[in-house]
């Protein structure tokens, strides 16, 4: 239907264009004066007739599909392996901080209990030490979840590669011109028909229920 439409609009419009080539030779008979201002006219509507062909071809060629990665992340195997890994890494700095707040607290202790008999350059120097570690346990808190966050993000990516590689290839065999992803993107519509979700499962040897 398509097709045939285009096809009926492309008879239409060069038949006006014929019609206005013939008006055009009368009016080089008779306005002479003016036919360099007819013939830039016949140009631009050429011009103008182009691009519209144009842009319905690029309309008629493009197909557009879509895909949920986190639906398939979260069903990938690997993940599992993944999420343990950014929990071992998670206890890791939780221990590393319980040892410098051990360590905090022990001179800290001593610093309270030895006080009197310290020196003032004693004082001074046991002073600018807990200093020193109290702010470097707040600095980890601090940056304790980023490096989580960064670690979890090493871990994905090999993950989100292999996703990556298989939308790839399901939409050259799927004719696909763009695939968008629906993670986070709110579409007013999307046909079903188009998401490549329980393809790309299926070729990543994920059951799909």
């Amino acid at each position: 239907m398509i097709t045939k439409s285009l096809f009926i609009k492309s008879k239409i419009t060069l038949l006006l264009i014929n019609s206005q080539i013939l008006d055009y030779k009368g009016a080089f008979s008779i306005f002479g004066q003016h036919r360099k201002y007819i013939v830039m006219k016949l140009k631009y509507s050429f011009v103008i007739i182009a691009i519209a062909l144009t842009s319905l071809n690029i309309q008629a060629q493009s197909k557009i599909g879509t895909v949920n990665v986190n639906e398939i992340l979260s069903k990938l195997p690997e993940l599992t392996t993944v999420n343990t890994n950014v929990a071992a890494y998670n206890s890791g700095l939780e221990k590393t901080l319980n040892e410098k707040i051990t360590v905090y607290k022990t001179k800290l202790a001593a610093y309270k209990k030895n006080a009197a008999t310290y020196s003032d350059v004693m004082k001074k120097t046991m002073g600018d030490e807990l200093y020193g570690l109290e702010n470097d346990i707040k600095k980890f808190q601090q940056n304790g979840s980023q490096l989580t966050q960064l670690r979890q993000d090493e871990l994905l990516r090999p993950l989100y590669k292999k996703i990556s590689d298989m939308i790839a290839i399901v939409a050259k065999e799927q004719k696909y011109t763009q695939i968008l992803t629906v993670d986070g993107n709110e579409f007013a519509y999307a046909d079903e028909k188009f998401d490549i979700t329980t393809i790309v499962k299926t070729k990543l040897g994920i059951p799909v229920k």
